[in-house]
């Protein structure tokens, strides 16, 4: 049994630490989407807006939550006030249910990279590559995504295993530059394409002609889900850290996932713009976009192979430190739970991934026919994640902070050596604002679940 809470060892560990946790998915394969579909420049303003308002209060008030406390999501919530000890529990299911299904999905990105490493990148190009692959149409240990599966949780077990310092630290201070000189390095790739002006206008330029409330509401889900809010990561990360400037540090992480956000935009819509000739429309969000879409236009592209081969690693690197971040909150929760040392914590979440994460790697192939609201596994986990418990978790977490304990119990502890600039705007922001947003958020989700409208 280890007594002694694990930490980061300086601020700047902290900090690219939950910039990778931010850094996921969401940035590469729905930023970009997003972005094409509401009108590209304007679409980028109004995210810049609300990931400095909106963004900033509900981050500088997990973190400050998790420090203040030194514990995990169920006992932050706890020890705030004892009624709100479910929604600790709510909190920690999130990530209990992400993980699994999200290093299925981090299976399937390392198999496009070994493919393009390996010279295969041409197949991957076909119509029906992926859907056969996760289909599980092909022979072999390689062809299998439940390979994939297992290799990219162990992957992930491992950093974990090694600890916070050791292992969370300094795999994300390697990790997070690397990604960042990867991002650049295949967006100026991206603009050698003929026709790839137009995109980057299209992309840069705000058109408030395009502007709507579906404009802000696309904006405003988007930063909230590629933030890592409302899963207990920034909570847990939080009571990792003993020291620091609170506002800086969260300034800092913004300004990381905001950068990865805007740099995907750059690699994505620019050369699928041009790839469609001219027709942003084109740009589909998921997997369609980047196991579909993006290996055709890195066919068409000038050493495309080498792109593929980066983008494909950069991808791998960004749902890693999102995935690690992930395990490493359940791992924390348990340990705060149960009290036990930190490898039997991560050997027994690692068996519980391993576990949740076969239906959903299966949900395409031998268990399609299984689906649950119509749903197949994976859409379901991702839908009763992200679309319900998240913003219920963040509304519930404004009520607690905003209006039963108290905003001062973020205010002091950002105050505790450092002046809180932008006090004001976390007050506003935390009890009237934010919680609006959220109710948007979700009402938003359901009806696009359901088919009242698209976003």
């Amino acid at each position: 049994m280890e007594k002694k809470r694990s930490s980061f060892s300086s601020r700047i560990g902290f900090v690219l630490a939950a910039a990778g946790s931010a850094v996921g998915l969401g940035n590469i394969w729905r930023f970009p989407y997003l972005a094409a579909k509401y009108g590209g420049g304007i679409f980028l303003l109004v995210y810049l807006i609300l990931a400095v308002t909106f963004g900033f209060a509900l981050m500088i008030t997990e973190i400050a939550i998790g420090r203040r406390t030194g514990l995990s999501c169920i006992g932050a919530y706890k020890a705030l006030d004892k009624r709100f000890s479910f929604l600790g529990w709510l909190a920690a299911l999130v990530p209990v249910i992400i993980t699994p299904y999200y290093c299925v999905i981090g299976g399937w990105v390392a198999k496009y990279f070994f493919e393009y490493v390996s010279g295969g990148g041409a197949a991957l190009a076909g119509d029906s590559y992926f859907g056969n692959f996760i289909g599980f149409v092909g022979s072999g240990l390689l062809a299998t995504p439940l390979f994939w599966f297992l290799l990219y949780v162990l992957l992930t077990a491992v950093v974990v295993l090694l600890g916070v310092e050791k292992g969370i630290e300094k795999v994300s201070k390697f990790l997070m530059p690397v990604l960042v000189l990867l991002s650049i390095v295949v967006a100026a790739f991206s603009l050698t394409m003929p026709g790839a002006m137009e995109g980057l206008k299209f992309y840069l330029l705000p058109d408030f002609s395009d502007f709507s409330f579906t404009t802000v509401l696309a904006a405003m889900g988007q930063m909230f889900y590629s933030m890592s809010l409302a899963m207990g990561i920034m909570i847990t990360y939080g009571s990792y850290t003993q020291q620091g400037n609170l506002e800086r540090s969260v300034g800092q992480i913004e300004i990381f996932d905001t950068a990865i956000a805007f740099i995907a935009g750059l690699m994505i819509v620019p050369a699928v713009v041009a790839f469609n000739g001219g027709d942003p429309s084109g740009i589909n969000a998921g997997p369609g976009l980047m196991f579909g879409t993006l290996p055709k236009v890195f066919e068409r592209m000038w050493m495309g192979r080498v792109v593929g081969c980066a983008f494909f690693l950069l991808v791998l690197f960004a749902a890693l430190t999102s995935s690690i971040s992930l395990m490493e909150t359940v791992v924390s929760i348990v340990r705060d739970k149960l009290h036990w040392g930190r490898r039997a914590a991560t050997m027994l979440v690692t068996a519980v991934i391993l576990v949740l994460g076969v239906p959903s790697c299966l949900g395409y192939g031998p268990l399609a026919s299984v689906q649950i609201l119509g749903m197949a596994f994976l859409d379901f986990f991702d839908f009763i994640s992200n679309s319900v418990l998240m913003p219920i978790v963040a509304f519930l977490t404004c009520i607690l902070v905003g209006h039963v304990a108290g905003t001062k119990i973020v205010s002091e502890e950002v105050e505790h050596t450092f002046v809180f600039h932008r006090k004001r705007l976390f007050e506003v922001m935390i009890r009237w604002i934010a919680p609006i947003m959220i109710v948007c958020i979700l009402a938003g989700e359901l009806l696009r679940v359901t088919g009242f409208i698209s976003i």
